[in-house]
């Protein structure tokens, strides 16, 4: 929530601040409690302690008065080891205040930057955070193993192989649960002689704690091969015959480099757009840490750009881009246009290992939102299935057959599931039967299916093993099946991120990540009126146009005043992201004119 606030003035106008805007992050839950503007009046009420503190050295003295032109971006983070937050608790709190230039006297604002000079004035505002970095933080928050049990093996492997060396304690959750994969009735078997004793009975825990003391004690090599050995089978062909578990090569370097101008016209803000409600879900803290575990962090722009062709024009004839969006896509990345196709498709080709704990978090933050009362949403494209909810459309997972959507189905607390059609895969009505699953749809079911015919107005079946829990919901199925294909058609059909590529694995990944961003639009400004829909966003934002100017601290948008502008300010889409990891660090901040 954003809230601007009155002139304040500390220490008897020691230090006036003429405009505040806080913005209050939650993370781990959609709820706020029952008084939401009590977090920021508590801000507030701590800013002109923070403030003080960190401007102690201008107050002091006799010095001439100073006066800072530009905004003064401060970001805490709550529940760290760090400084105490100001206020009755003493919480411990991690404080980063982004570098402000101070004048003696009031001027204009410093003209803007080239790309290329503020790139070299300050090449790295901050080290992107590590995989161990990410993964520790999910350890904090008790949701690890929920992310492990969405992630294939292949990127276990890769991870743990990361994280070996950095954080062995963390590299052996990752271990324990490839261990207890390879063989579910008894994990000590793919485990060395030393380790098969007292793993044998061991828990999850107990296991995760003989292997954590292991991989400690034993040399590289050897805890490498110990990662690589309790390996199932592979959840897709490798594209290549690298050993299972080793880290993809990097893409080779090609001819990408900063734009020559400070600031740039775009012809759509929307990729922009996205970047708040994927911030607040940890996807955009997440984007980094999960590049450098596969050595691609300094190819962070491209999954940018990627990201950004999701809600820009349509590519024609299936690859075809035209010349704005191909701009407006190197904006957003902080690139000189155009990206270069084959550096997009060699990245799609080897960031595959980072994509599902991407996927993973967009998902857990999807499912610990849903109601079980709700239905999910079931429809086959692209030679997969795709899940989402049906309140507000926000898509959850991606998958290959109904098998591997599982988990998340019960991580959203088992709901019915509406199946909207599209071409299914084979057995996948059999496959959520037997699986336990109640299911409506009206897909004609196929030969030897397990399915039984309701008595409604129209052809709609249910699994046999299980009755649907509420048969009221055959009258939502028609709406939901066509808003469901529609979302399909703009944003898989028409829209290709990375059309040359072979594998698909980054297409569906920036899918999932646009339509949930869009789908947060749409919730957050028109759910009072009108059904949700993500392609409403994508719609009415699509010609909107920004100027964006890049600093040595920050990349600013500035949004055209008006009806679009107050209603994205009124519904906290315009707060600051701060530490963009494919922007050097920088922050993200929008403004209005």
């Amino acid at each position: 929530m954003t809230a601007p606030t009155a002139p304040l003035d500390a220490e008897a106008g020691e230090i006036a601040v003429h405009r505040c805007t806080v913005t209050v992050v939650r993370r781990g839950g959609w709820s706020w409690g029952p008084d939401p503007r009590g977090l920021v009046r508590q801000v507030i009420d701590a800013l002109a302690e923070l403030l003080a503190d960190h401007f102690a050295g201008q107050l002091a003295g006799d010095g001439p008065d100073v006066e800072i032109t530009e905004p003064v971006t401060v970001t805490v983070r709550l529940g760290r080891t760090g400084t105490a937050w100001p206020g009755p608790s003493r919480a411990p709190a991690e404080i980063h205040f982004a570098p402000a230039v101070m004048t003696e006297a009031p001027g204009e604002a410093p003209d803007a930057l080239s790309f290329e000079e503020s790139f070299r004035a300050e090449a790295a505002v901050r080290d992107t955070p590590s995989a161990a970095a990410l993964f520790g933080e999910l350890a904090e928050r008790g949701e690890l193993d929920a992310l492990l049990a969405l992630l294939p093996a292949r990127s276990l492997q890769v991870y743990a192989l990361a994280l070996l060396g950095d954080d062995d304690t963390l590299a052996a959750r990752l271990l324990t649960e490839l261990a207890v994969r390879a063989r579910p009735g008894g994990p000590a078997d793919p485990l060395p002689e030393p380790l098969r004793t007292g793993a044998a009975d061991a828990g999850a825990a107990a296991l995760s704690g003989l292997l954590a003391e292991y991989v400690t004690s034993a040399r590289p090599d050897e805890a490498a091969r110990l990662v690589r050995s309790p390996a199932p089978e592979r959840d897709e062909p490798a594209e290549d015959d690298r050993t299972a578990g080793e880290p993809p090569p990097r893409a080779a370097p090609g001819a990408v480099t900063v734009p020559a101008a400070g600031e740039v016209r775009v012809r759509s803000v929307l990729p922009f757009l996205l970047a708040g409600p994927l911030a607040r879900i940890g996807y955009f803290d997440a984007v980094g840490p999960a590049l450098a575990g596969v050595e691609l962090t300094r190819d962070a722009p491209l999954f940018a750009a990627a990201l950004a062709y999701k809600v820009l024009g349509v590519t024609a004839r299936g690859w075809r881009r035209h010349e704005a969006d191909r701009e407006t896509a190197a904006a957003f990345a902080g690139l000189q246009p155009p990206v270069p196709e084959e550096r997009l498709t060699a990245f799609a080709r080897t960031v595959g290992p980072a994509l599902p704990v991407l996927d993973g978090i967009l998902a857990l933050s999807v499912c610990r939102g849903h109601d079980p009362a709700d239905p999910l949403l079931l429809a086959g494209t692209d030679d997969g299935l795709l899940l989402a909810d049906a309140q507000g459309m926000f898509p959850i997972a991606w998958a290959a057959d109904p098998a591997a959507l599982l988990p998340h189905w019960r991580a959203c607390g088992r709901p019915p599931v509406l199946v909207c059609g599209g071409s299914l895969p084979h057995g996948s009505l059999r496959e959520l039967d037997r699986a336990g699953v109640a299911f409506l749809t009206s897909v004609r079911p196929l030969r030897g299916d397990p399915v039984t015919r309701l008595p409604w107005r129209t052809p709609l079946w249910t699994g046999a093993a299980r009755r649907l829990a509420d048969p009221h919901l055959a009258t939502g199925l028609p709406g939901h099946t066509d808003r469901f294909a529609d979302l399909v058609t703009a944003l898989v059909t028409e829209r290709r991120a990375v059309p040359l590529a072979r594998d698909g694995a980054l297409e569906r990944s920036v899918t999932l990540a646009a339509a949930l961003g869009l789908a947060t639009m749409a919730w957050t400004l028109w759910r009072d009126r009108e059904i949700p829909d993500p392609l409403s966003a994508l719609h009415r934002f699509a010609d909107l146009e920004a100027t964006v100017r890049f600093e040595p601290a920050a990349v600013r948008v500035r949004v055209p005043m008006g009806r679009r502008h107050a209603d994205l300010l009124r519904g906290g889409l315009l707060a600051d992201v701060p530490g963009v990891d494919w922007l050097g660090g920088r922050a993200l901040t929008f403004s209005g004119g």
